[in-house]
């Protein structure tokens, strides 16, 4: 089981760091073409989503590798899960029900890597 925390911990990251590296090279007109979410957000948000997303990947692999502070591990997956929690809530009050899938699958790979960090496979 810890290598499969290791997989999927490895997944997240990548998705989390293209997702937010998106967010912050991509020009804002781009960006809104691409994310209609973010026309009606504050002009802050996709940057601010974006950096929490950086540090969620990082914080997902960086602190266990390292052996520094592990217990960072797990609580950077409930962050990326409140993350996508949030964007769920954006996309159900938008009305973009197929934008959805992807947060309900991060959210429970995310939850996934929380549940076994904090508890029998904890480092």
């Amino acid at each position: 089981m810890n290598i499969v925390l290791w997989v999927i911990a490895g997944l997240l990251a990548a998705a989390f760091l293209f997702s937010g590296v998106f967010k912050l090279v991509m020009p804002r007109d781009k960006y809104v073409a691409a994310q209609p979410w973010s026309a009606d957000a504050p002009r802050w948000a996709p940057t601010v989503v974006g950096v929490l997303e950086i540090l969620g990947a990082i914080g997902l692999i960086l602190p266990a590798v390292v052996g520094v502070a592990p217990v960072l591990v797990p609580l950077a997956a409930v962050g990326l899960a409140l993350v996508m929690a949030g964007a769920m809530v954006v996309h159900v009050r938008r009305g973009e029900f197929s934008a959805l899938v992807p947060n309900i699958v991060l959210l429970i790979l995310a939850a996934i890597v929380a549940w076994g960090r904090f508890g029998p496979y904890a480092f």
